[in-house]
């Protein structure tokens, strides 16, 4: 939880993160906010040790790279059990992201890539062994993120 509340500066430069972190240096961030280049850099580390900012990652085209197959999991676990899960389930190989859903009788959405289905079964048999029920299998084609339209106050 953040020990502060978010500014309009500090919204700015959230979105311009999302936008391209890798190639947003803290100089172009302040030209944008109007602020100083160690403004944003001390307002970066405060965003990161609030924990509002919780790492950087490379967005990762799967099919790009030999993975064409992204699957949705819709599984149930027990309630008290569902959070508790998420660290083991993304130890399993092919598991790229877990979502932990608090409403519908599905409370785990496990997204796995893989190259054939062969690399897609062991994954639900794995969180069938682990005790989650296996309710649906959604097949994507595509998925595309955009930055947080309310972070950007330009």
């Amino acid at each position: 939880m953040a020990d502060s509340e978010i500014d309009d500066v500090d919204r700015a430069i959230l979105h311009a993160l999302q936008e391209d972190a890798r190639n947003m240096s803290s100089g172009d961030i302040a030209e944008r906010t109007g602020t100083s280049d160690s403004t944003v850099r001390k307002r970066i580390q405060r965003l990161e040790s609030d924990g509002i900012i919780k790492g950087y990652s490379a967005e990762v085209d799967y099919q790009a790279s030999g993975y064409p197959l992204r699957m949705l999991l819709f599984c149930t676990a027990s309630i008290p059990e569902r959070g508790e899960l998420i660290p083991e389930i993304l130890e399993i190989d092919g598991v790229v992201s877990v979502q932990e859903l608090v409403t519908g009788e599905q409370n785990l959405l496990v997204t796995v890539v893989g190259q054939t289905d062969d690399d897609i079964t062991p994954v639900a048999q794995e969180l069938l062994e682990m005790g989650l029920t296996v309710a649906d299998e959604v097949l994507v084609r595509s998925h595309e993120t955009k930055p947080f339209g309310e972070f950007d106050s330009a």
